[in-house]
């Protein structure tokens, strides 16, 4: 993996992969023929909310990692949401989060994109991961705080940023997660081999530890829908956090 970046990695950030490709075996009975992304919330599709904050970022172009009934994601989204161009990037075998991006690559024209798990929403200002940075990272990733870190293991990382280690899940009390909301540069994704699956959790951001790998806490709501008890929470999130 890269561990220095110039020129125009460091502009502002204005395409976004948002990674739409997972089985969601957990909310199968609740969603038995849709993706996790077009979970129904409030009358929106969960994607729908996310798409309407990366409008508002300024971002111009979003590339959609599908795999599992990426021809509902087609149907239900088109080309062109909330004034932005939709690209979708399709899997025909499963490629995990890291091979998705690899695959998604060539659907990008910047030197950097915003990432974005399809599954989870950081109700934060992220507009210091779309902003130029003097010096871009490999890799820059929100850091949300919770009352509890359990389900989620924990994200350590020094006061300057650089990320120290990636506890299991379990460990309870309040602590910083690794909020599924990335900074990648093109260089770093370029970095990944193309030719078979590659998880990010357990392979890319472990081998990018004392690499350039940073963490930055932003504060605000988290929701992950990976649950059926954290989907049944997310109409009450999303009245609470506003539109």
């Amino acid at each position: 993996m890269p561990t220095s970046n110039s020129g125009l990695a460091g502009g502002p950030v204005r395409e976004a992969i948002v990674l739409c490709g997972g089985q969601g075996t957990r909310l199968r009975a609740a969603l038995p023929a849709l993706p996790k992304v077009l979970a129904p919330i409030a009358g929106r599709p969960f994607i729908a909310y996310q798409l309407r904050a990366l409008a508002r970022l300024g971002i111009r172009r979003v590339v959609l990692a599908t795999g599992y009934l990426a021809d509902a994601v087609w149907e239900a989204l088109g080309d062109a949401q909330e004034g932005m161009d939709l690209v979708h990037s399709r899997e025909q075998t499963p490629l995990d989060t890291g091979g998705a991006l690899r695959l998604a690559l060539p659907s990008l024209d910047g030197e950097a994109a915003l990432v974005l798990n399809g599954d989870s929403y950081l109700d934060a200002d992220l507009s210091p991961l779309v902003a130029p940075l003097a010096d871009a990272p490999p890799c820059l990733m929100a850091a949300a705080a919770l009352a509890d870190t359990t389900r989620f293991g924990r994200l350590l990382f020094q006061e300057d940023g650089a990320v120290t280690a990636f506890t299991e899940k379990g460990l309870s009390g309040p602590g910083h997660i690794n909020a599924g909301v990335y900074r990648f540069t093109r260089q770093t994704l370029e970095a990944l081999p193309a030719d078979r699956p590659v998880s990010l959790e357990r392979e890319v951001f472990p081998g990018l530890i004392g690499r350039g790998l940073r963490a930055i806490p932003l504060s605000g709501a988290f929701l992950d829908i990976g649950t059926p008890e954290s989907y049944a929470a997310a109409e009450a999130f999303f009245a609470a956090v506003g539109p």
